[in-house]
């Protein structure tokens, strides 16, 4: 594995874990961070001996404390337009990502952290996590896709109260309003995200991959585009050895052994 400035990148047991690691400014991304972010998703995605994909920060304090300021601070509608593009890049990469990517979220995610955990298949977090989307207290709005997002999945009344007031939203009033699956104490976070990468780990791949675009496209394009979609995805399932082994497996009362092929 390629040695990185910003981030540490690991795969155990078909499950990769990236770790944002600039602890000295709560994991802040900076455009050095982005690439080497955008570097390990695409090569997560070619590599079949991953499965699974989770991003965490390093230390107790901050998931990711979203784009670094001292980057952003001087810039103009232009630059601004161009270093925003790798955020843009980062988060379709994570959302195409043909396997499940799991946040998992400690201490502090504000902007582009609460961005981050938004594209992400599942978010799990602690008790002491802090999510915001808190642009507006500096004068501008989240640039990467959170409004859009936000609105489609929590409807307008929701989405303009997170944007427009910026406040914190604790580890337990995201899973209430939709932007966690599970809250948990601090030292249990680690198990409870290696317990669910190990169950998407033993699932057939190709039908993960499927479902997440299945739901993806659902949450944007009309009702009969989606159903289409879905149909062409669970017909292609049936040409691929997996979707043999796990009927299979099924009638023969066995575990199936799903390969991705």
């Amino acid at each position: 594995m390629n040695k990185f400035d910003t981030i540490t990148f690991d795969v155990t047991n078909s499950i990769g874990v990236l770790t944002l690691n600039r602890p000295e400014f709560h994991n802040a991304m900076n455009q050095r961070c982005l690439a080497e972010c955008n570097s390990i998703l695409e090569l997560s995605k070619d590599d079949d001996s991953i499965r699974v994909l989770i991003i965490k920060g390093s230390g107790e304090k901050a998931f990711t404390a979203g784009a670094d300021l001292h980057e952003f601070a001087s810039y103009g509608p232009e630059e601004a337009r161009e270093a925003n593009q790798a955020w843009l890049e980062f988060f379709n990469a994570i959302e195409s990502l043909p396997k499940p990517v799991i946040a998992q979220v400690r201490g502090h995610a504000p902007g582009g952290g609460t961005e981050l955990s938004l594209c992400c298949d599942f978010v799990i977090c602690a008790t002491d996590a802090k999510f915001r989307l808190a642009e507006i207290n500096i004068g501008v709005i989240p640039g990467a896709g959170a409004g859009v997002r936000l609105t489609r999945w929590m409807g307008r009344l929701k989405a303009k109260e997170i944007l427009m007031l910026g406040e914190i939203i604790s580890g337990e009033d995201a899973v209430l309003c939709g932007l966690a699956n599970e809250c948990v104490p601090a030292n249990s976070l680690d198990n409870k995200v290696q317990e669910l990468a190990d169950k998407l780990a033993k699932k057939p791949p190709l039908a993960l991959a499927a479902a997440k675009s299945v739901v993806n496209v659902a949450s944007e394009a009309p009702m009969k585009v989606a159903l289409e979609q879905q149909l062409e995805e669970f017909l292609k399932l049936f040409s691929t050895d997996d979707q043999k082994e796990g009927m299979n497996a099924f009638l023969e009362k066995r575990e199936a052994n799903f390969k991705g092929r």
